[in-house]
């Protein structure tokens, strides 16, 4: 009884953290989660207890209306259960019910409820099917049953980090590393398994010393018997949880030996510890660092027969080099004379099969031809992998469009997503605003050639962090914006989800102080249990994703040789007057300045944004010092696909003693945008508050929602055939037409 009243105090205690209305909130912020699934960790037969403590609060929120409290009290349930040694069914099926009830209440609850319900049901037929999915996929171990991997990728800017805080986080990732190996992971899923499955009746001291004296081949056989018994029975509807049991009843005591599979301990349920996903930490160095490291995840150089080939291709940055020179994808072309005719009656007899009768299997493969050039992908084709690639993941398989009328259409078989790439970001709005370049750029390849795209699930987290001691960049972006304004992003995403900013923008501070503290066996105890779980239960548990608008912009210069600049941003793009002009522009600027004031004369046109979504062109023309344009809303309710553009006009007010001027903010929201310098004066942009992507001599601008790079391209393909059709027809009609940069949370936008 007070080991459960424990645990029901710190549960209520972290309740009262997401309202903020605990003395402990500023003390222990974030800490609250970790320190309770520790301590469950320490005492595995306390799972059961704290997974009915929170089903027993989550009816209370339900019939309380405190919706705010469900998804975190289903997030930490889950995770205590995906980790419990065994629990029992009576106890998951209150739990699977409870998640069948979300399904009635908007987003989103019905969204998460749906995911968990299906994994419980699962977990319900073959307990344990949750961690050892987990375990396989985040390892990487070769499985055929379950052939999914799963990597963490944290990727952190150099100049926006101090030294200290990058060696820290690369130390941690490491040593996190460093603790495991396949072997021990294998290990750990049969541990689990069996215990998950049997219970108390599973002695898992005596199993741990059997798998250690085995020999790593004997180990691998046993995992893989382990894994085939559990994913047939999760897969399989009918099966029943007492087949389940009798099945690893018998591997148990086939791998124990009859003897000694009856003893049963009397320790009771023992801790299998879930292994530390596998984490690279990368310094964000190069533009497209991001897409290499996505390359060499999907195909690792010890896959391809020529790994020099594939680091020069990534040099060169071709994908489609990579497709078709090595050897893997396709045979090595030889230019030789033929003297095939190409009719089916010229083949000599030794093309003729011998043996047995020719059914219509063999006629068929006989009639392919070997050897050719790879034909390219119909454009259909591509955009429908492209499609898939910008719509959410687990949809219906494509059909294979046929050319000639007279074939039967047949289900196309495309490459699997077997892969999941979860990158991390680590800093401010500045490296989200690098985030979004490299995602349209990746686009951008994709459209050309798609490689990643049917092959690779790709999911974005995001980890404010500012540092205590900033670098001369840093202190350069830092004179201009305090530090809330350089996590608008992380702001808007707390508001949205509060477990999101319970358990992530409290790392804000926390991972710069853990960094630069002295080097002490309690600091050590601390930074590697805690900056690792934290980072490993976000991204297990983050999976409603926040889509944030890209915008694109088109800069215009004071040279006529000079080319347009393009780019995207995310969260600001800012604009100022610019100090370095010519002497006769200085001269003529203060003589304006004198008469009309400071700043320059601007003409704006925008289409304003209304609520009818009908669409209002306005143009305007003022004198201004700056336009500053914000992506991110100031509050969660406020529209995420529109721009809140202030412009500072400067109003001259005449008076009997002379002129004065005065400074008026404008404020309007529009998506597009055209702003021109009347006097073609030039000004400075700078986009994301980084002071290393500013763009001088502007002249004139115009900003818009990103297009889908996709889509430009279907829309390009389809106008060639219909001159004269102006609205979206066929594929196009349903393929997203802006660029949307998902990040992931708990909850996604809390209604």
């Amino acid at each position: 009884a007070e080991m459960e009243s424990d645990i029901l105090r710190r549960v209520r205690t972290l309740l009262r953290e997401l309202d903020g209305h605990h003395p402990a909130c500023q003390r222990d912020r974030g800490m609250l989660r970790w320190t309770l699934h520790k301590k469950i960790d320490q005492n595995p037969s306390n799972s059961s207890v704290l997974v009915r403590i929170l089903v027993k609060e989550l009816e209370r929120a339900e019939r309380g209306d405190f919706r705010q409290y469900i998804i975190p009290l289903l997030h930490t349930l889950m995770y205590t259960l995906i980790k419990a040694p065994s629990i029992s069914d009576e106890l998951c099926g209150r739990v699977y019910d409870f998640c069948k009830k979300l399904l009635t209440l908007p987003k989103p609850f019905c969204t998460v409820g749906l995911d968990y319900a299906t994994r419980l049901k699962m977990e319900r037929t073959a307990p344990g099917t949750l961690y050892q999915r987990m375990v396989i996929s985040e390892q990487s171990l070769k499985s055929d049953p379950y052939p999914y991997q799963e990597k963490i990728f944290i990727f952190a800017d150099p100049e926006l980090l101090s030294e200290a805080i990058c060696n820290a986080l690369l130390a941690d990732t490491e040593a996190a590393q460093a603790s495991q190996s396949p072997r021990a992971c294998m290990c750990h899923v049969i541990s689990h398994a069996m215990q998950a499955a049997l219970g108390e009746g599973c002695d898992l001291g005596r199993l741990k010393g059997t798998l250690q004296a085995m020999p790593t081949s004997a180990v691998e056989h046993w995992f893989q018997q382990v894994v085939v018994a559990v994913e047939c029975a999760g897969g399989e509807g009918s099966t029943d949880r007492g087949q389940h049991t009798a099945r690893l009843q018998d591997i148990y005591r086939a791998l124990l030996g009859s003897s000694q599979a009856g003893n049963a301990s009397l320790r009771g349920l023992q801790d299998t510890p879930l292994p530390n996903p596998n984490i690279s930490f990368h310094l964000w160095k190069e533009d497209d660092q991001l897409w290499k490291e996505l390359v060499l995840f999907v195909r690792p150089l010890s896959q391809s027969c020529e790994p020099d080939c594939l680091s020069q291709d990534l040099d060169n940055f071709e994908i489609q080099d990579i497709i078709s020179d090595c050897d893997c994808c396709e045979q090595t072309r030889f230019s030789v004379l033929s003297t095939d005719s190409g009719i089916e009656r010229d083949l000599p007899a030794a093309a003729e099969e011998p043996f047995g009768p020719c059914n219509a299997e063999t006629e068929q493969s006989r009639l392919h031809r070997k050897g050719g050039i790879k034909k390219k992908p119909s454009p259909l084709e591509s955009m429908a992998f492209l499609q898939a690639g910008c719509s959410n993941p687990g949809g219906k398989p494509l059909v294979k469009l046929q050319r000639r009328s007279d074939i039967p259409p047949e289900v196309a078989t495309p490459l699997q997503r077997l892969h999941t790439a979860r990158i991390v970001l680590l800093g401010d709005d500045r490296i989200l605003g690098r985030l979004a370049q490299a995602f349209h750029s990746l686009r951008k390849r994709e459209t050309r050639r798609v490689f990643l795209t049917p092959r690779l699930n790709l999911q974005f987290y995001y980890i404010p962090v500012v540092a205590g001691q900033p670098n001369t960049l840093a202190v350069e972006d830092h004179g201009a914006s305090g530090h809330e304004e350089l996590c608008e992003v992380a702001g808007y995403l707390g508001r949205a989800d509060p477990w999101y900013e319970s358990n992530i923008n409290t790392l804000c501070h926390v991972i710069p102080k853990l960094a630069t503290m002295p080097s002490s066996p309690s600091k050590h105890l601390v930074t590697d249990l805690f900056i690792t779980d934290v980072i490993a239960y976000y991204v297990r548990m983050g999976i409603q994703p926040v889509c944030f608008q890209v915008y694109a912009v088109k800069m215009f210069f004071n040279d006529p040789a000079q080319e347009p600049a393009e780019d995207v941003f995310l969260t600001e793009l800012c604009t100022q007057g610019q100090d370095n002009i010519s002497h006769r522009e200085l001269s003529l600027t203060k003589k304006k300045t004198t008469l009309d004031g400071p700043g320059i004369d601007l003409a704006v046109a925008y289409k304003k944004v209304v609520v009818s979504n009908r669409e209002k062109e306005l143009d305007v023309s003022l004198r201004s010092t700056g336009v500053v344009m914000k992506a991110i809303p100031s509050e969660e309710a406020e529209d995420l696909v529109c721009l809140n553009v202030t412009i500072t006009e400067i109003i001259r007010i005449n008076h009997l003693s002379g002129r004065s001027f005065s400074a008026v903010a404008n404020r309007l929201k529009t998506r597009n945008i055209k702003i021109r310098s009347t006097e073609q004066r030039p000004f400075m942009v700078r986009l994301d508050k980084d002071s290393r992507r500013t763009y001088k001599n502007v002249i004139s601008l115009e900003v818009s929602p990103c297009p889908e790079p996709s889509y430009c391209l279907q829309k390009t393909r389809t106008m060639k055939f219909n001159l004269h059709q102006t609205e979206d027809v066929g594929l196009v009609k349903y393929m997203p037409k802006s660029l949307l940069l998902p990040i992931n949370t708990f909850a996604g936008v809390m209604q």
